[in-house]
């Protein structure tokens, strides 16, 4: 009986996809929309993602403009933006709210490159902890005999497959983002 990896895969990808989002709310002194995702402003009694409130579009390099959907909610937005501390300035014109990223200097692109080392490191333990919970059930199953010793072994050399090929990817993912933090 083959060994089905599938809440292994679905557990490795999902760790993946943490990484990415949290790696792009990293800055890395460039403008990006996704550097936004996690902020939500209060509109109308109620805490609302930015994308439901507003239209963003990078304007050049280094600023965002946010262009609110109606006018009464450019102020919470405002707010938003500023108390999320994102380390970008925020200026409110008649025509919405522009974000700008300031220009980083060598001692910031560093303190960020550290950042992107502190969430791959915690991708990783969660992977590590993935990979844990596998082993631990593939013993349990050849030990209630549902599983030979054979497919035990099997079993272990595909698992230790699956979680090279998902370190690769976070070491890659992680690489790609501190290269651009250190521009």
């Amino acid at each position: 009986m083959a060994y089905s990896f599938t809440h292994l895969s679905a557990k490795l990808t999902e760790v993946t996809d943490w990484l990415k989002k949290e790696l792009s709310a990293v800055n890395t002194g460039r403008a990006s929309i996704a550097f936004l995702d996690g902020i939500r402003a209060d509109a109308y009694g109620t805490p609302m993602p930015l994308q439901q409130l507003a239209n963003m579009n990078v304007e050049d390099a280094r600023t965002i403009r946010v262009t609110p959907y109606a006018g009464e909610t450019r102020p919470g937005i405002e707010k938003a933006v500023r108390d999320a501390n994102l380390g970008v300035s925020v200026a409110g014109d008649d025509k919405g709210i522009r974000i700008i990223f300031p220009q980083l200097t060598t001692e910031t692109r560093e303190k960020y490159a550290k950042i992107v080392g502190k969430k791959l490191e915690e991708a990783r333990v969660s992977v590590r902890n993935a990979r844990d919970e596998v082993w631990n059930d593939i013993q349990k199953k050849e030990k209630e005999g549902t599983m030979s010793e054979d497919e035990k072994f099997r079993a272990k050399e595909d698992m230790e497959k699956k979680i090279k090929e998902a370190n690769d990817t976070l070491d890659t993912v992680a690489k790609r983002k501190e290269e651009e933090v250190r521009g």
